[in-house]
């Protein structure tokens, strides 16, 4: 049985050439205007994606907290409570201020992911 793929032929490189031409219109689609909708979309996804950055940096700032205070003797300061709490505030605050500057990069590569390339621009 005869299936509908053609083989290619070197003698009618010029006959491949015409059936696989694709009109530029359909080729490339024009970009169309980011629309109020597009930009709320882009915002939701800016805002989620530098909470995630955010809590990706808490989180491995908290696993460092908790190597050092598991390798530290038992009259650290890191082993006080009043001071595990204080450390993780500032941990999650710096984790925050580290996020909105986006200096990890991972708020800029889920960002490269998930929204098109016309509403996908570094701020």
């Amino acid at each position: 049985m005869m299936n509908n793929v053609n083989a290619i032929d070197p003698r009618h490189a010029d006959q491949t050439a015409a059936q696989d031409a694709v009109a530029p219109a359909a080729a490339a689609p024009a970009a169309a205007p980011a629309t109020a909708a597009d930009k709320a979309l882009a915002a939701k996804a800016t805002k989620a994606a530098i909470e995630f950055e955010s809590f990706f940096i808490s989180h491995m700032l908290h696993q460092m907290r908790e190597s050092t205070r598991s390798i530290a003797p038992e009259d650290s300061p890191t082993k006080n409570k009043v001071n595990q709490d204080m450390t993780d505030m500032v941990d999650n605050m710096l984790a925050g201020n580290l996020a909105h500057q986006r200096a990890f990069g991972v708020a800029d590569a889920i960002l490269r992911q998930i929204l098109p390339a016309p509403l996908n621009k570094p701020v």
